[in-house]
């Protein structure tokens, strides 16, 4: 094999690892902010609830979600270790206690009622 085959070959591998790599990231970034969106429902109980819009947070790790409760825009943040583990949710600022948060996992964001009652589903 010529050199310039070998440059050309490990050229398509480097770029196919990078591809690889920034879909990952994508499919990672999709699960943080759809588990974030779906605590909305717990969350936020009162009447006229309507999403918005979702997206990164201010910080590494974390996701936005956007919401109104009639006329007042309110902010969820969730935020995430290295995986798609949430440890801290944040509703205007003010965070959920760690037993809170741990019920909302447990009894409510890993059973099939979050994926059903998902803000952003039609």
């Amino acid at each position: 094999m010529r050199r310039s085959h070998r440059w050309l070959l490990a050229g398509g591998v480097v770029v196919g690892f990078l591809g690889g790599l920034a879909a990952c990231q994508d499919t990672l970034r999709r699960d943080r902010v759809a588990t974030c969106r779906r605590a909305l429902p717990a969350i936020a109980q009162g009447t006229g609830i309507r999403f918005q819009g979702a997206g990164p947070g201010p910080a590494v790790g974390t996701v936005r979600v956007d919401y109104t409760e009639g006329t007042r825009q309110h902010r969820l943040l969730c935020r995430f270790d290295g995986a798609s583990n949430l440890v801290e949710v944040a509703n205007d600022g003010t965070a959920l206690s760690g037993p809170a948060l741990h019920m909302l996992q447990r009894y409510y964001l890993n059973t099939p009622d979050a994926a059903r009652d998902d803000p952003a589903k039609p």
